[in-house]
């Protein structure tokens, strides 16, 4: 029966018969390879497999080496008043930018640009990105492997006491740690460290913290450095925070 259907479809279409029969020996091979143990095209595949194998892949992380790091020391004590103090711990020499008053929606402008036009590997390439929407900027050479203790605080001729109520359209402090040598920029995979730090007001008394600190990649990633700390501490607590993180 199927000879005889073969043979009237290649009279009535000898080129439909020629793709009917390259496709069912496609058909069959990959059955056959599969069946044996090879690899089968993608075509070939169970859609519920794909979309497996694709989820596994989403899930795999690369061992990163982080040249930053930066905590606050004694966050009780910080305050717009008063300042806060910042503890940096870097593999390079670094260079800790601190801009007070920072735009909410120009920062995560800037980090959309970093992702898709420019790359934020100075101070500057931030700043223009910011399009200046800070109202108070100070820097601070850092040393290599010295854990330094850095005092920031906002002149007292700016007479800022709090930053509005919330929603707040400025972040009170936005630090920038980005590697000092042009050099050092072409050794790791992560060129600079954005933290965006709370700290409390008159009008907003939430306790200082670090809010989100973003590690922004050579080729314009960037990830939340908590969500690799929680991922990390689950699968190697070793490689966690500044030096290898997951």
């Amino acid at each position: 029966m199927a000879a005889v259907f073969l043979v009237t479809l290649y009279e009535y279409s000898p080129l439909f018969y020629i793709a009917v029969v390259f496709t069912c020996f496609i058909v069959t091979t990959g059955l056959v390879l599969g069946w044996f143990g090879w690899d089968v095209p993608v075509i070939l595949r169970n859609s519920e497999e794909t979309q497996f194998n694709t989820r596994v892949f989403k899930k795999q992380m690369r061992q990163v080496k982080n040249p930053f790091g930066l905590e606050i020391t004694n966050p009780s004590s910080a305050s717009i008043t008063t300042g806060i103090t910042l503890t940096t711990d870097c593999l390079e020499d670094s260079l800790l930018t601190c801009y007070w008053g920072c735009s909410v929606q120009k920062l995560y402008e800037a980090l959309q640009k970093h992702f898709y036009c420019f790359r934020i590997s100075t101070p500057r390439a931030l700043e223009d990105a910011l399009y200046s929407e800070y109202l108070y900027q100070e820097q601070y050479f850092i040393k290599k492997d010295s854990k330094e203790e850095i005092y920031c605080q906002l002149p007292r001729d700016t007479k800022i006491e709090d930053f509005g109520m919330v929603p707040r359209s400025r972040y009170p402090m936005v630090a920038l740690l980005t590697l000092a040598d042009e050099d050092d920029r072409e050794i790791y995979d992560i060129i600079s460290m954005v933290s965006v730090i709370h700290i409390p007001d008159k009008t907003y008394k939430l306790s200082c913290r670090i809010l989100y600190q973003y590690l922004l990649l050579a080729q314009g990633q960037f990830h939340d450095l908590k969500q690799f700390l929680s991922r990390a501490k689950k699968h190697r607590p070793e490689f966690a925070g500044k030096g290898w993180i997951i």
